[in-house]
């Protein structure tokens, strides 16, 4: 390299490295918060504090390394993990500064998710969340992408450069207001079948279980009404529209009240199993923090 390189800025490093990551520089604006001019304009100064071409722009405008930018992306590494490790061994949790894009998804919310965030104000107290709440399908997406860097989601992600901690798991349960007048006794398929069946969207697994159940039977299945809000499919059931497939924890005081009554039927459903997930890496230190919270709230708070 030439250049004057004793003139780089450690901040146009960082900028670099969740360029690099995240694939783009309005990505690495939104992780840093931001703007893309800025990070265009960190990324010119560096080159030109290096004297070389750190990043090309290939087919459909993707962003490439340069032999250069290989080389520089080492040294942005290692004094990104530096930076994180004098933090934590100076500033302790209490000093811990920065921004963490948190995708949730909604069974959680509607449980254990304000303990977190409580318990990460007392550890963290300067720590930001930016929070997301969706469907995993969607969540596993989006952390796949670098656009959030922690999702609490049906799991594991299992991807490459990806860690996963396990949640809690939440059973599922099927449910109805007393006005169906569904009884007491266990329930088969055939019963289930003239009644509308309210669950989560179709990219879910619980709206693949319940049509699991019923493909491949002679007798005309349900109707089903896929819903992507907990809370509408709750009001549904409520309202007695159908029997819910939902996340019991979820639904507990509706349940402990008698506004639902828990049914019992056969064959059971296969419960949810969330985790923690964040990409790993040298930049990857709160949002590990922040899932190793997850995973403590969690197995104080079984579903």
């Amino acid at each position: 390299m030439s250049g004057s390189a004793s003139l780089i800025d450690p901040r146009s490093l960082e900028l670099f490295y969740w360029v690099v990551q995240l694939g783009g520089f309005r990505r690495a604006a939104e992780k840093l918060a931001t703007t893309q001019p800025a990070v265009s304009a960190r990324i010119a100064g560096l080159e030109a504090a290096v004297g070389v071409r750190l990043l090309e722009r290939g087919q459909r405008r993707k962003l490439s390394l340069t032999p250069q930018g290989m080389l520089l992306l080492g040294y942005a590494e290692r004094l990104l993990a530096l930076q994180a490790e004098m933090q934590a061994a100076f500033a302790g949790p209490a000093g811990v500064q920065g921004i963490v894009r948190l995708g949730v998804a909604e069974t959680i919310v509607h449980t254990w998710f304000s303990l977190l965030v409580r318990r990460l104000h007392e550890a963290y107290p300067l720590l930001q969340l930016d929070i997301v709440v969706d469907i995993s399908v969607n969540l596993r997406a989006a952390l796949l992408a670098g656009e959030i860097d922690v999702a609490l989601l049906l799991g594991p992600v299992a991807a490459p450069g990806v860690q996963d901690v396990p949640l809690s798991e939440h059973a599922l349960g099927w449910v109805a207001a007393p006005e169906l007048m569904l009884g007491t006794e266990p329930l088969g398929l055939d019963a289930l079948g003239r009644v509308p069946i309210v669950t989560y969207a179709r990219e879910t697994v619980p709206y693949q279980q319940v049509r699991a159940l019923f493909a491949g039977r002679a007798a005309p299945g349900p109707r089903i009404f896929a819903n992507s809000s907990l809370a509408s499919i709750v009001r549904m059931v409520l309202d007695g529209i159908g029997v819910g497939v939902i996340a019991t924890s979820a639904i507990r005081t509706e349940l402990e009240s008698g506004a639902l009554t828990l049914l019992v039927v056969t064959p059971l459903l296969a419960p949810l199993r969330f985790t923690a997930s964040w990409r790993d890496g040298p930049g990857s230190a709160l949002a590990a923090a922040v899932a190793r919270m997850a995973e403590a709230v969690a197995n104080d708070h079984p579903g």
